[in-house]
């Protein structure tokens, strides 16, 4: 399978993991050693200014931690859109297009924020063991698409599950209006 980071998995109603149910996952790393990515669209209730104040000012809306996924809940990822004036240090890109890539908190915040139009922290992260996810996908839990660049950083998360799919071609964008239980139809 061809190197997937900067791509979209989205859940399909055959994934059958409560973890990943109705999700829209980023990926960041993909390789012969696994996959990882993060959940876009599960924010918390948890302020972004609680864990991290410094950071809070380039929060995009909603300004919430959000869940990224079951591994090492306890773990910081963020994402982050450059601004006009370019990178800053600790800031790596992420395909296609550049423009949305990690960034590592421990950078200085009144440094990396002017270059910045805004972050999305994530606690924990997806991640997959060689051959996992391939595996997933040929099951056909995950339809695997190109992300949008205002995807990572929505401001509408708990609508991007079915804006991702119906913005897709053919049978796949049938599914942005599968029920969220089937046996009520």
């Amino acid at each position: 399978m061809t190197d997937l980071k900067g791509r979209l998995l989205v859940a399909t109603p055959n994934l059958g993991d409560p973890n990943f149910e109705r999700t829209v996952v980023l990926v960041l790393e993909h390789g012969d050693e696994g996959a990882l990515g993060v959940v876009l669209n599960r924010p918390s209730e948890l302020d972004l200014a609680e864990p991290l104040p410094e950071w809070a000012r380039a929060a995009a809306h909603p300004s919430v931690v959000f869940i990224g996924g079951p591994v090492a809940p306890s773990a910081a990822v963020c994402l982050a859109r450059l601004g006009r004036y370019g990178g800053t240090e600790g800031w790596l890109p992420l395909p296609p297009d550049g423009v949305v890539g990690t960034l590592d908190l421990d950078s200085d915040p009144d440094e990396a924020i002017p270059r910045l139009d805004e972050i999305r922290v994530f606690a924990g992260y997806a991640g997959w063991g060689p051959g996992q996810l391939e595996s997933e996908i040929d099951d056909g839990g995950w339809f695997v698409v190109d992300a949008d660049p205002a995807d990572p950083l929505s401001p509408a998360p708990e609508r991007l599950w079915a804006q991702v799919l119906r913005r897709q071609r053919g049978a796949v964008a049938l599914f942005a209006a599968y029920p969220a239980d089937p046996t009520l139809n």
